[in-house]
């Protein structure tokens, strides 16, 4: 995304290379995820002023800075909950069946989608996981409302709580 750092972290948005492989590597992403979402966490109790609050979250809405890079928090929810990411391979299709995360059509709006491989079951697993999505994004201060799109596909329309 254009708002990261060269080299910096970036949560994984459902379009990126698939994961690389191997324990390391998957232990290097798991703090990398892990440090940014206490980032987030604490950018949270700063802005509730320390206060106390009731809930697993200091801040029961998205923060500022969530909201003016909705695609980018909520990928980083969806990736710090453990969920997985779509991934394209180097021809630009889709090599794993996970999350997508997109800008919406409304700049207050990110749309996710559960996507994967042609045959891969992603169309017959989507409400489950969207569910489970929404689900944990409900619980980090965001609406979901599941809805059809093209060829009856389902997907969640993410905003922020009000």
């Amino acid at each position: 995304m254009a708002d990261a750092a060269p080299g910096g972290f970036e949560p994984a948005t459902g379009d990126g290379p698939p994961s690389a492989h191997g324990a390391a590597a998957a232990e290097a992403r798991a703090a990398e995820v892990r440090t940014a979402y206490e980032g987030l966490l604490t950018m949270r109790r700063i802005l509730s002023g320390g206060a106390a609050v009731e809930g697993p979250l200091p801040l029961p809405m998205p923060a500022p800075w969530e909201r003016q890079r909705m695609p980018r928090a909520v990928a980083l929810v969806l990736e710090a909950a453990g969920f997985a990411p779509s991934a394209l391979d180097a021809a630009g299709g889709r090599a794993a069946t996970g999350y997508r995360v997109l800008a919406g059509q409304d700049p207050e709006r990110v749309e996710v989608s559960w996507v994967g491989p042609p045959g891969g079951g992603a169309a017959g697993a989507e409400e489950e996981r969207l569910s489970a999505c929404a689900e944990v994004l409900g619980r980090h201060g965001w609406e979901c409302l599941l809805y059809r799109g093209p060829r009856r596909r389902r997907f969640l329309e993410v905003e922020p709580r009000r």
